[in-house]
Order: structure tokens, then sequence, then C-alpha cells
């Protein structure tokens, strides 16, 4: 996290108002990232770079849709989901610091050890976009067979670039991730190999994040004129909480929005929000929203820190204990912090699925089942009249990649051509199989990628 946040006033909100999101996200990123790191110019151009695959105009885009229900659309990129937008900007900020240093790394997709398996799915290939074809980057992504979505597995094993290496492991989430533990651990093999991970943690993605609620913010106020700002209600449907932790450090910085935060059953933000209860289930329920089915929010510890005022020693022994017990009841003025900046909901899979078909209903439009879950926030809301000002809930993937949960609402996928092609590419996927050493094929697959980079240079 940053050591400070910069105040914005209102002047400069009204000039970032009119701006585009690759814009918002230049200004943005210009606050925190320096010339002495990455100048302006330099910046402007990974930004643009990072965004020049997207298949609509804007990048980013919102529909309005009946009732005041505004959705924005976060999966315009290649891989149709949310972490195109983060995911790419991290890539190029981390090309750009490699060629400064003439250095090459190889990246390890490492997966959340606390998840249900399908959360592994959109990170991963978003990962192998963001750096197929790099000259700085090799990337090795470790695959949980059969527990992903088919067009998840295809959007991994089709990128056919020689610095994409992705294994096809047979065991779940949990499993694979002990073989990346134990190359992490040891430290002389990862400095040797000039080893990193890109995971969802990175504060570049957060940062890129950011731009969302922002967007949002200048896309549904309804006049910046009048004195206060007006707020907007942006509604964040989120997994391990990094959008959400955008939107606090946004509100932080001064942009008038209310946050609401909704999950699917798998609970734990909901809990916090709502008692201060700050502890594991017994287990993750899997969901039709799948990447939403995680234990541990990690992004949560962001979100301590900062509404506990930067108290760094605070917030550690908090989640020291976390990682003791399991379990923390969070103390009375943070949870009250908390409960002040962040409104939460918790949903069904029936719930989605009926909130996937109402809005099918009212308005011709397919929500996939994570937008489903911020949508059905919205409809809680309208259905009990409460007063609220406007709302914008974030629709952070396709429903072209969740065809099962589609046909789970009663209705009829629909699937665009870039996902229908997926099925006639060319695969590769090497099988890391039961019984088979793992640790030492992946410690196998990063020397050899070392000898390759020694001999071509």
């Amino acid at each position: 996290m940053p050591e400070e946040l910069p105040q914005l006033d209102r002047e400069t909100l009204r000039q970032w108002s009119t701006l585009s999101y690759p814009d918002l996200v230049k200004e943005l990123c210009a606050l925190f990232i320096g010339p002495q790191l990455i100048s302006r110019d330099d910046l402007t151009g990974l930004i643009d770079r990072a965004f020049s695959r997207f298949r609509h105009k804007e990048v980013v885009h919102l529909s309005r849709l009946r009732n005041g229900l505004n959705v924005l659309e976060l999966w315009h990129g290649v891989t149709y989901a949310f972490k195109d937008l983060s995911l790419g900007c991290t890539a190029q900020f981390l090309q750009r610091f490699l060629e400064k240093r003439k250095q090459r790394v190889t990246v390890v997709r490492r997966l959340p050890p606390s998840s249900h398996p399908g959360t592994s799915g959109d990170t991963g290939s978003a990962a192998i976009e963001s750096v197929h074809g790099a000259k700085n980057v090799d990337i090795i992504v470790l695959l949980p067979k059969g527990h992903c979505t088919r067009i998840q597995e295809l959007q991994m094993t089709t990128v056919l670039r020689e610095n994409v290496h992705v294994f096809g492991v047979e065991g779940n989430s949990d499993e694979l991730d002990e073989p990346i533990k134990a190359v992490f651990a040891d430290v002389a093999f990862v400095k040797k190999h000039n080893l990193m991970s890109l995971n969802s943690i990175n504060w570049s993605r957060v940062l890129v994040q950011m731009a969302h609620h922002f967007f949002a913010y200048f896309r549904c106020a309804p006049s910046l004129d009048t004195d206060p700002l007006p707020a907007v209600e942006v509604v964040v449907p989120t997994g391990a909480a990094g959008n959400l932790a955008a939107g606090c450090i946004a509100q932080k910085m001064g942009l008038p929005i209310h946050l609401a935060v909704a999950v699917n059953c798998n609970d734990i933000i909901h809990r916090t929000v709502q008692r201060g209860d700050f502890s594991l289930s017994r287990a993750v329920k899997p969901t039709l929203a799948s990447a939403m089915d995680i234990q541990v929010p990690y992004n949560m510890e962001r979100i301590f820190w900062l509404l506990s005022g930067s108290d760094s020693q605070g917030t550690r022994a908090l989640m020291e204990q976390f990682e003791r017990t399991q379990s923390v009841s969070l103390p009375e003025e943070l949870h009250s912090k908390l409960s002040e900046a962040v409104a939460s909901e918790s949903v069904s899979d029936e719930t989605i699925t009926q909130t996937m078909s109402r809005c099918w209903e009212e308005n011709w439009y397919l929500l996939c089942p994570h937008s489903a879950v911020a949508v059905s926030y919205h409809y809680q809301q309208t259905d009990r009249q409460q007063p609220s000002p406007p709302r914008c809930c974030l629709a952070p993937a396709s429903a072209a990649k969740f065809p099962e949960a589609v046909l789970a609402a009663g209705l009829t996928p629909e699937i665009p051509p870039e996902i229908l092609a997926l099925e006639s590419k060319e695969a590769r996927c090497a099988a890391m199989r039961k019984g088979d050493d793992w640790t030492l094929m992946l410690r196998d697959t990063i020397e050899k990628l070392s000898r390759q980079r020694v001999i071509s240079s």
C-alpha cells in the first residue's frame, strides 16, 4: 500500500469527469508511479498498449438498463473478464522494468490456496494473455484439470507461444499449489532463476482497478455542479476483495462513492461487514459464481489497514491472529468504520439464477453469475423502495464464459465467434499425473528455461 494517498479536490474531479477510461487509468497511475520510474510519455504508451486488443472502443462500457440499473462492463478484453484490465497494465509495467534492468524472469502462476478450484481460470488466462510473446517473461501455469470451465481451459492451452508453458495437473487447486510452494520456499533457487508470481495481490492491479470506481462515478453522477458533490453507490461483486480495496482507496482520495459489496454464499466478507466476524467457514462451497468461491479474501488486510488509519502494527497483529486461529473478531472501532464505509449482501445460487432470469426478461440483457450477484443487490434495494443515490453494478465477466450458469437460469447462452473458435484451435498442455513428482517437474522446467536464456543471450 502507498504510505500516503493523494487527496483529489473538486476541480480535479471535474476535470477528470470527461476522461475516457484509459485516460483515467493514466491519471491515476501517474499519481503513484513517478517519472523517475516511468516517464509520463512512456506510461501513456504502456497503458495504450495494454488496452490495444480490447474489443470495445471505450475499453469499459456502461449499459443503462431499466429502473435505474447501470451495469459497468469490465469484460471487453481478450479473455472476456475484468482481469484483462489490471493484468494487462501490470504486465506492461513489468516488462518495462525488466528491459531497464536487462533481466528476464519466469512467472509461475500461483493459485490462491484457500479457493475453490474454479477460481483459477480467469486469472490464469488473463495472466497468459498479458505476457504472451513478451521478450523478458516466461510464464508457467499449473491448470487443475477438470476444475476450470472448458472455455477457461481452452483460453490457457491454445496460446501457442514460446514463452507460455501450461501444465494440466491431476489435482485440485490446493494439491497443485504444493509444488509451487516448495519451489518458492527455496530462496536460492528463486533468486538464481529470477522467479516471481503474478497474482491478484499485486499493488499495481489494485491501482488500475481504482479506475473502475472513478469511471462508474463520472458516468452515473447526475451533475458535478452541486455542493457537495452528489454520491453514487458502486456495487462490487467480489471474492478476494481487490476491487473492494480499490473502491475504499478511491473513497479515501475524495471520490464521493458509497460502496456495497456483494458475495455468494462464501460469505466471510459479508459476516465481517455485518458482525465483525472475520473467520473461516468449514469449507468453501462451490457456487455458480465460481471465481468468488474464496475462503481468504486477502485484500481485506489492505482495507483493515486503510480504515485503521494506517495502523501497520495493529493490522499485522490482527492478520497474524487470523493465520493462527482462522478466526478474528474485529475491534469495535475498526468494525464500526468498516460498516460505515461498506454495505454488504450475501447471495445464494437460487438468487443468482433468478437475477439472471429477471434481468433478461426486463432488459434482454445476459448477466454472468458474478455480475448477477451485484445486480441482485440492486434488485433488493429497488424492491424495498429504499431511497438511494444512483447505483452502478460492476460486471466482472461476460455471460459467454459461463454457459452452464446461463442454462441453469433457463436462458440460452450467446457464445461469440472468438470463444467458439477455441474448440478448433490447436492446444498444448503438458501432463502432471497422480504419482508424478510435480515439484521435480516444475524445477526441471524452470531450469530448462534458464538454460535457454543463457544460450539465446
